[in-house]
């Protein structure tokens, strides 16, 4: 299986959207009041947006925007192959994405997930995140959720050198920094 991590793009995530494996659909469904995935996708579009591609396939999209200057929401839902693309995430997300959301002067970094929602949970562990509480009846429904982050502070294996590196992976070839998909502009919360 060939995976390849490659820029959003309003198309893959509306079809990523519309084919989400049961835990993110519950996950959006109790955060969202109205949603559908050509929505989702244009939301996801507004700050750093990545697709992970499986044998050409795309299976997850994942990023970060900016809420406000220097407090960021990360985000990531997929397919039911996205399980399979997560390794390559991970290595995208300490390769690329957390160094530019670094350098871009992000002083925290936020995640959610549902309690439950115990890969998600893992994951954002594995990834460095820090629980910092849990959120009770946070979904729309009463669900219960947890607070995950990444400071500043906790970044130390994040050099604002190697975030300017990173920048200079995700130029493409006629250096318009499409690393980043969308606009740059503020998530509506």
């Amino acid at each position: 299986m060939t995976l390849r991590i490659i820029p959003a793009t309003l198309r893959d995530l509306s079809y990523i959207a519309a084919n989400l494996r049961p835990q993110d659909r519950a996950e959006i469904n109790c955060q969202l009041d109205h949603w559908s995935p050509a929505l989702l996708a244009l939301t996801a579009l507004q700050g750093f947006a990545f697709v992970a591609e499986l044998d050409g396939n795309p299976e997850a999209g994942f990023g970060a925007a900016e809420q406000r200057s220097g407090l960021w929401i990360a985000w990531s839902w997929g397919t039911r192959r996205m399980k399979r693309c997560v390794p390559g995430i991970t290595a995208h997300f300490h390769a690329v994405l957390g160094p530019e959301v670094a350098a871009r002067g992000a002083w925290r970094v936020e995640a959610r997930a549902l309690a439950d929602n115990h890969l998600a949970l893992r994951w954002l562990g594995r990834l460095g995140a820090t629980q910092r509480c849990l959120l009770p009846a946070y979904g729309r429904n009463g669900q219960d959720f947890f607070l995950y982050d990444w400071t500043r502070e906790g970044w130390n294996h994040v050099s604002l050198s190697k975030a300017a590196g990173a920048e200079a992976t995700a130029t493409d070839a006629d250096h318009r920094r499409q690393g980043r998909a969308g606009a740059r502009g503020s998530l509506a919360g």
